[in-house]
């Protein structure tokens, strides 16, 4: 091989190596934009669902109020409740939150891409 293969065989790797460093570049860009938009998701979702619960909350201690004859024990009960939820989801957690969350970081970072 003469100086000018070597030449052209340089600049195609560069070249090359150019063009993958852009890959990765736009595919780390782009999961971590679903990950940015499934946090942006979940937080929305966790405060409209913390929304909807307080109304429920409401509305069972309002009935539990009526049928109690008293609201304090009304708010007792539907604090109770709570707190069996909060105790069954801390007791669940890597059930409900650690695996799902851990199983879609792995999916999104450490898939093998379709056009390979």
């Amino acid at each position: 091989m003469n100086e000018i293969d070597y030449k052209k065989l340089f600049n195609e790797a560069r070249k090359y190596f150019s063009l993958e460093w852009d890959y990765t570049k736009l595919t780390a860009v782009e999961k971590m934009a679903v990950l940015l938009s499934s946090i942006a998701f979940v937080a929305v979702v966790i405060i409209i669902g913390t929304f909807a619960l307080a109304y429920v909350f409401s509305a069972l201690i309002d009935v539990l109020a009526t049928a109690l004859g008293c609201t304090w024990g009304a708010q007792l009960i539907a604090a109770a409740i709570l707190m069996v939820l909060l105790l069954v989801v801390f007791a669940f957690k890597r059930q409900l939150i650690v695996d799902p969350v851990a199983r879609f970081v792995s999916k999104l970072f450490l898939k093998p891409d379709d056009n390979e």
